[in-house]
């Protein structure tokens, strides 16, 4: 791993000079800086000018707006030596005057005007950057990222969310819909906070716990020979076509290790993102699949119940090991493991 060296704010001899390009020479303080915003902000060496002038940016345009360095020292709550010492340090480092000297007064260099109009732009970003993550860590006002299925999205995650801010209105919900496995990645990359999905992962990267299971049914054309059923055995459909999700969707898989369980390898006629989709392609008598309860009865279809194998899918909520939680997010993660056994609206 890549460790990025440390800066002893002692070392000050190295500073006098422009920094080091990447092939070793000094950089010219008007040369053109190629290197690719990717590249910039990849690895912040020490003897960049970001390390090197971004300890001194908010002293400096202290020292501007009040153009006096004793009473800019006052409110910075610093020494005014320490604070004249920096300011000189600042223009040796850009070997460019950025003040002009008056006595006990400071006014601003036309460089120093030109300088301060970004470094405010730059200090502005950084109160932004860091009320924004206040914000969103705040207990009563913060953000949870939340991820959840499709299928939930209809009536579980709604009602989760109800119920949750009884207790905490003004939590805010940044909500990502997507399947298992590309959520599951989002949750990897800092994305997401949590995420209910579907199988229940086992990964050692990553927290899961169990919290309901859904019962899957088997459903058919209502002019199917089946419909009349009410209850089939997996094994009975072997025959038939199969409308599924695409491989990757934790319910694939879970279709296809039931299939599996009861002796046969199903016939695929269409697959395809979402269940909803699928429920009305069977409809349209383009096959049968293994599908979650719709939120609304969909007409033109029949749900059997399965009874063997067991036909069902376990949900859970995932997190990532380790990751520190904001306290909406510790909240919400509590109020889910709350709901084990009653996340779902059975049917």
């Amino acid at each position: 791993m890549h460790r990025m060296p440390i800066i002893n704010p002692m070392q000050h001899d190295r500073r006098s000079q422009p920094p080091l390009s990447s092939n070793g020479n000094r950089r010219s303080i008007r040369e053109p800086d190629v290197t690719s915003v990717k590249d910039a902000t990849a690895d912040i060496e020490a003897d960049s000018w970001a390390a090197t002038l971004t300890p001194r940016l908010a002293q400096f345009a202290a020292v501007a707006r009040y153009e006096h360095v004793t009473r800019a020292a006052a409110r910075l709550g610093m020494p005014q030596s320490t604070l004249s010492r920096s300011m000189a340090r600042l223009e040796q480092d850009l070997g460019v005057a950025l003040f002009a000297r008056h006595g006990r007064t400071v006014s601003l260099t036309a460089a120093g005007r030109t300088f301060l109009a970004s470094v405010e732009r730059a200090l502005s970003e950084v109160d932004r950057a860091a009320e924004s993550v206040r914000a969103d860590a705040d207990p009563g006002a913060g953000k949870v990222a939340f991820g959840f299925l499709h299928t939930m999205g209809s009536e579980t995650v709604p009602e989760l969310i109800r119920a949750f801010r009884a207790d905490h209105p003004r939590v805010r919900f940044q909500l990502i819909q997507n399947y298992g496995e590309a959520m599951l990645e989002r949750l990897r990359a800092g994305e997401l906070d949590l995420c209910l999905t579907s199988p229940v992962p086992d990964a050692p990267d990553l927290v899961a716990r169990r919290l309901d299971e859904q019962k899957l049914r088997l459903v058919v054309p209502d002019a199917h020979p089946l419909a009349g059923r009410k209850r089939i055995r997996l094994a009975e459909a072997a025959t038939e076509l199969f409308v599924t999700l695409e491989p990757g969707y934790g319910l694939r898989r879970i279709t296809d290790k039931l299939c599996a369980e009861a002796g046969f390898t199903p016939r695929i006629a269409f697959e395809g993102e979402d269940p909803e989709t699928l429920r009305g392609m069977v409809a349209a008598g383009l096959g049968v699949g293994l599908l979650p309860p719709p939120a609304v009865p969909r007409p033109g279809v029949v749900e059997l119940t399965v009874t063997a194998p067991r036909a069902v899918r376990e949900i859970g909520v995932a997190w990532l090991d380790g990751h520190p939680d904001t306290p909406p997010v510790a909240a919400f993660k509590r109020f889910l493991l709350s709901r084990r056994g009653q996340l779902l609206l059975h049917r």
